[in-house]
């Protein structure tokens, strides 16, 4: 089984690009769910971050006010470093059971993990291939403006808490481009995942 990371910046379009090549058969792991999985109420996860962060993190219905959390992790550098140190190794744990279950099932399958931070946390480290997914600075901060509301100044405060396109990129095995639109970047899934199974072959 050929174990693929694949990552890019906040609203560079990774969703539409993991939906492509679950379309074209490859096993998609969304790890913004599994994030989300570790710290649903009655987890060891959540009990850790209110243990740091203080009830104030959680909604009136006892999960996790994301919202709430993300105002003081991302002004905070000292702050999303504590958070990531509880996150990921809860994530790659998930990940890996994942991971073992798809090579049990189809060990000549294509296993794609979809991680916003893989190269930060260092997790990219642990795949066959990367895929990083990218677009032009300008379009992927007005597309973050567009889907989460957000004025230019927060949505430029999101996009400065991450490590800088350009950087991601020097990872890359594989690069896939969505600036132009839909269209484009399947055609650029397409020629990847025609790659990745030549690899696996």
């Amino acid at each position: 089984m050929l174990k693929v990371g694949l990552t890019g910046s906040i609203a560079v379009g990774k969703s539409f690009v993991c939906d492509e090549f679950r379309e074209l058969g490859c096993y998609v792991l969304d790890a913004d769910r599994t994030a989300r999985e570790v710290v649903e109420p009655g987890t060891e996860g959540l009990r850790r971050v209110v243990e740091v962060f203080g009830e104030e993190i959680l909604g009136t219905d006892g999960e996790l006010d994301r919202k709430e959390l993300g105002a003081i992790v991302f002004k905070n550098n000292a702050k999303r470093e504590i958070l990531n140190s509880i996150i990921h190794p809860l994530v790659f744990q998930k990940q890996d059971e994942w991971l073992s279950h798809v090579e049990r099932i189809d060990s000549a399958g294509i296993a794609i993990v979809d991680a916003a931070l893989m190269i930060e946390s260092g997790g990219y480290k642990r795949f066959d291939k990367l895929i990083v997914v990218w677009c032009e600075p300008d379009i992927q901060l007005s597309r973050l403006m567009q889907r989460d509301g957000l004025s230019r100044l927060e949505a430029q405060d999101r996009i400065s808490a991450q490590m800088a396109q350009d950087e991601k990129k020097s990872y890359a095995d594989f690069l896939i481009n969505t600036s132009i639109g839909f269209e484009d970047a399947r055609r650029q899934v397409v020629e990847t995942f025609t790659s990745l199974r030549h690899l696996n072959s």
